[in-house]
């Protein structure tokens, strides 16, 4: 059977393994990503991740980054291509019925969760700030509510104490990869067997907001850490102390303290920074004051930023 002619969208890193499996496995007509953007301290334009890769491939496809893509011009553009189908790894946007309609074998997506929990744009922090065991990836047949297309197959990952959104996403990002293309036969020769979602066990992952990454040290020792890695890297993990925000990163698990009320710092040493909880206490191995660069916690420590017995807010 001929190789489908293909449209790849995609934006950010999570979406490279799957860009590149679809220039191996099928005949990759054209890239659609996001517009170039200002990042940095220098604000300087810069590439998303998937431009990046798709302009590196031998047979560079051409790449398209419409500001806008709910016009007439953009449908038309994709409809020169005269694709077959097209693949949507996390690229950023909502696509319209007219565009989901264009090609032959359809649109589908690659979806970091096990549908139909957790549809949105956040998946994977949410999985992580949930507190979930296990999580995976959905491959979807898109259509225009928000993730609620049926499923062509689904693949689980357990999520372990020390995840954070960045090592998840990149397990993820591979699993993705490799189903996708092991659904992609039955998708190209139209045996593919899609299943309903039971809307009624839906969740949602929406964006974060950077007040999400706000701990509260009055809950479960587990639940903080929870929070702590889902919110990493961004917005991260903060906590007042004396009226500044601080930023935490690394969190383990770590014996109670009794009678430390939570939020009181109950040890500084080579392991990192432990911190009172509900029900327990958590070493924080890496911190940032304000102003200052992230270090170990041993390192703030030996520099009498931080003492036994501060306590955050």
């Amino acid at each position: 059977m001929p190789r489908l002619r293909t449209i790849f969208f995609g934006s950010p890193e999570f979406a490279v393994p799957s860009l590149l499996r679809v220039a191996q496995d099928s005949q990759l007509v054209a890239v659609v990503t996001q517009p170039d953007r200002p990042a940095g301290r220098g604000q300087e334009l810069a590439q998303p991740a998937v431009k990046r890769a798709a302009l590196g491939l031998p047979a560079s496809p051409p790449v398209l980054q419409p500001e806008k893509i709910r016009t007439p011009e953009f449908e038309a553009t994709l409809r020169g291509f005269a694709a077959d189908l097209f693949v949507v790894v996390a690229y950023g946007r909502i696509l319209p019925q007219a565009i989901l309609d264009l090609p032959a074998r359809g649109p589908f997506n690659v979806h970091a969760s096990l549908l139909p929990r957790l549809r949105g744009a956040a998946p994977i922090q949410w999985s992580i700030i949930n507190g979930d065991r296990e999580t995976g990836v959905t491959i979807m047949r898109m259509e225009a509510g928000l993730d609620t297309g049926p499923i062509a197959g689904q693949r689980t990952t357990p999520i372990s104490d020390d995840d954070t959104t960045d090592s998840l996403g990149k397990r993820l990002s591979v699993i993705g990869a490799e189903l996708f293309a092991a659904t992609l036969p039955a998708i190209s020769d139209g045996s593919i067997v899609l299943a309903r979602q039971d809307d009624t066990a839906a969740t949602l992952a929406p964006i974060l907001r950077k007040e999400d990454g706000r701990l509260s040290f009055e809950l479960a020792a587990r639940a903080v850490s929870c929070r702590a890695r889902g919110v990493d890297p961004w917005p991260g993990a903060t906590a007042l102390l004396d009226g500044q925000v601080v930023k935490l990163f690394g969190p383990r698990l770590s014996e109670p303290v009794p009678g430390a009320p939570p939020g009181t710092v109950v040890a500084i040493d080579a392991r990192g920074l432990s911190v009172a909880c509900a029900d327990g206490a958590l070493t924080f191995s890496e911190i940032q004051l304000p102003g200052r660069k992230r270090l170990p916690a041993a390192a703030v420590a030996a520099g009498r930023a931080l003492a036994v017995g501060a306590r955050f807010g």
